[in-house]
């Protein structure tokens, strides 16, 4: 389970603002890719109980959380980008991009943290490691201040906090696309390659929601 130890070491170290950074719908076919970030501070009561990774928690669950984490946390904030994003900058560039209008919304608000945990290995925060989607000041002031973690999303409660919301915040973007386009059952399979979303590529190609520029299952590529 998730706890607080990394937050506390960095917050020992001397920051006083930590952001929990994870992303949701990297791999899917279709929909927006979100990136959610939950701050916390020295003040920051002991984690929720039952908090994990989203991917190992039920849809119940995760609901059920969700006002829970938007108490603990001092501040959750979602920023999106579009399969039309995604199409024209690369799916790691659209990740970049929906940092950065995260992290402009904790710039807004005066919470911009001073250290954060990032789930994997790679820093794609990073600005020379995308594309030049880099206008963003606060992720400049960040570098050298990003901690990256591999599994960070079952270790650190704050990664936790943020992939819950993210998730819950995708989903019901997920749901709504499916009442107009139902053929593709988004609300079940939240735009992921399942069984019945390939075969209705197959059988009646892709929506405006889907991400054109990736070889999409089902589909037949032109000549």
């Amino acid at each position: 389970m998730p706890d607080l130890s990394l937050e506390r070491e960095l917050l020992a170290s001397g920051a006083q603002l930590i952001g929990g950074v994870d992303e949701v719908g990297r791999g899917s076919l279709a929909g927006p890719v979100c990136v959610g970030i939950a701050i916390v501070d020295a003040s920051t009561a002991q984690m929720p109980v039952g908090l994990d990774d989203s991917k190992v928690l039920s849809p119940v669950r995760r609901a059920a959380l969700e006002p829970v984490i938007a108490q603990w946390a001092r501040a959750v904030v979602i920023g999106t980008a579009d399969s039309h994003e995604i199409d024209a900058v690369g799916i790691v560039a659209a990740m970049r991009l929906a940092a950065i209008r995260a992290f402009d919304q904790l710039s807004q608000r005066g919470l911009e943290p001073d250290a954060v945990i990032l789930d994997g290995s790679h820093n794609w925060l990073r600005s020379d490691s995308l594309f030049e989607e880099d206008d963003s000041r606060v992720l400049d002031r960040l570098q050298g201040h990003v901690h990256t973690k591999v599994k960070a999303d079952r270790a650190c409660a704050s990664v936790a906090a943020a992939s819950v919301m993210a998730k819950q915040h995708r989903d019901r973007r997920m749901i709504a696309l499916d009442r107009e386009y139902p053929q593709y059952q988004w609300s079940g399979n939240k735009g992921y390659a399942s069984a019945g979303h390939i075969q209705a590529l197959a059988s009646v190609g892709p929506s405006p929601f889907h991400r054109l520029s990736w070889s999409l299952p089902g589909i037949v590529p032109t000549p």
